[in-house]
């Protein structure tokens, strides 16, 4: 059997030959660039001196490539748009080096400059003539945005503000897209994971605009999060538009790389803290349940695609409104959040759901643990999550900077200890 076949497999809630792995299809299932460094050099596809790439620069991911794949028997690949979340393209590679000492190498467009307590400041395009819009703090691992509000006037609150990043895709993105797709699905049999945004209503980590120069509109954190309660009607205006772009842009791409793809990644905004939902039923089902469902809805009259849903924390009162508006693979699937125990999940939501992570904890045992527990720990979700199918296996969220290397040794050991 082979990848794409397992993934697919996975999504009809079958059991494959064994459990299929995902490992850097999505900016949300990925692995920091040191401990990607440190994970080569341990299984000896790079020796001291190599540098992976950033390719995703604002939680500094580095990019999995098919080596790693093989050697450790990863069944996905991302397909996506040309920019970064700092609106750069990924081409032209430099040398840089982590606060860390880790060599990497990083996009042309990422230019930063340092500040006198030692942060590093990022620039929007790359344009160091614009105001920066991320900061990574001195001996840190990734950048903040940095919020650019500009006064806000009530009576000049225009909705189209908030939707200057959101346009009709031009062809030369569009073949950006088709030339990745077409190349990736004859050249491999990977299953192929879609991530072109445009979809993701209110994704916290977009509204400040850290790719836009002189982004306007609601623009600061606290601001947007109030506004979902106080300026609703804006708020949903904004989804609104957003939504009709993203619709017309899906056609687009659809029709020009058809069935190629197996998984579109909807939306990465979250909607759960540690200990319950960050809103009520009603505030999802009101401001964001209408657009999920009508990407869903679209996407599953049109395409053979499965739908991904990302949203971190304690988000099983929601679940329900998750599933009937229309997604089939809830990610990361934490675990350690109030009310996702992976029992209770697989049995209410198993048949209906695929999970595609919650493999292992990543707050607590991979990255603090011993080698042993995070073993014990994988074996025990994999006891849970991969009977009748409907998983894939994925840590929660993305693989951390400082994670010891014996310890992913470990995951992936058993995981393939696993596999019948």
């Amino acid at each position: 059997m082979n990848s794409r076949e397992r993934i697919q497999r996975a999504l009809e809630h079958q059991e494959a030959d064994r459990v299929p792995l995902d490992l850097g299809s999505t900016p949300v299932s990925g692995i920091a660039a040191s401990t990607l460094s440190k994970l080569r050099l341990a299984l000896g596809l790079d020796k001291p001196g190599d540098r992976v790439k950033v390719n995703e620069p604002y939680q500094m991911l580095g990019e999995v490539t098919d080596d790693l794949r093989e050697a450790i028997g990863i069944d996905t690949v991302g397909v996506g748009g040309s920019k970064t979340l700092f609106g750069f393209e990924n081409r032209d590679w430099k040398e840089w080096e982590l606060f860390d000492g880790t060599p990497v190498l990083v996009p042309d467009g990422f230019n930063t400059n340092p500040e006198d307590n030692g942060d590093i400041l990022m620039y929007p395009e790359g344009d160091e003539s614009a105001p920066a819009s991320g900061r990574m703090p001195a001996s840190g691992y990734y950048f903040d945005t940095i919020i650019r509000q500009l006064p806000i006037e009530e009576d000049k609150l225009d909705p189209r503000d908030n939707l200057e990043e959101f346009s009709p895709i031009d062809e030369a993105e569009l073949n950006w897209i088709v030339g990745q797709t077409d190349s990736l699905y004859a050249q491999s049999d990977y299953a192929l994971v879609a991530c072109f945004w445009g979809t993701s209503f209110g994704d916290i980590a977009l509204v400040p605009g850290p790719f836009l120069k002189y982004p306007k509109g609601i623009r600061d954190v606290e601001e947007w999060y109030i506004s979902t309660l106080t300026r609703r009607d804006y708020v949903y205006e904004v989804f609104q538009g957003q939504c009709e772009i993203a619709l017309r842009n899906l056609e687009k791409i659809a029709t020009a790389i058809g069935e190629r793809v197996q998984v579109l990644m909807v939306t990465g905004a979250d909607f759960g803290t540690q200990r319950g939902p960050f809103l009520s039923v009603d505030a999802y089902r009101d401001l964001f349940k209408p657009f999920h469902k009508a990407v869903n809805e679209w996407t599953h009259n049109n395409t053979t695609w499965k739908t991904f849903i990302h949203t971190c924390g304690g988000v099983e009162p929601l679940i329900e409104d998750f599933v009937d508006g229309g997604f089939d693979i809830l990610n990361p699937v934490q675990c350690s959040a109030e009310g996702m125990e992976p029992q209770h999940l697989k049995r209410e939501y198993g048949d209906r759901l695929t999970f595609w992570g919650g493999g292992v904890d990543t707050q607590r045992t991979l990255p603090f643990g011993s080698p042993e527990e995070v073993r014990k720990e994988v074996l025990e979700r994999l006891e849970i999550f991969a009977p009748g199918g409907g998983f894939v296996f994925n840590t929660i969220h993305n693989i951390q900077p400082n994670t010891p290397v014996e310890n992913l040794v470990a995951m992936f050991e058993a995981l393939r200890e696993f596999a019948p």
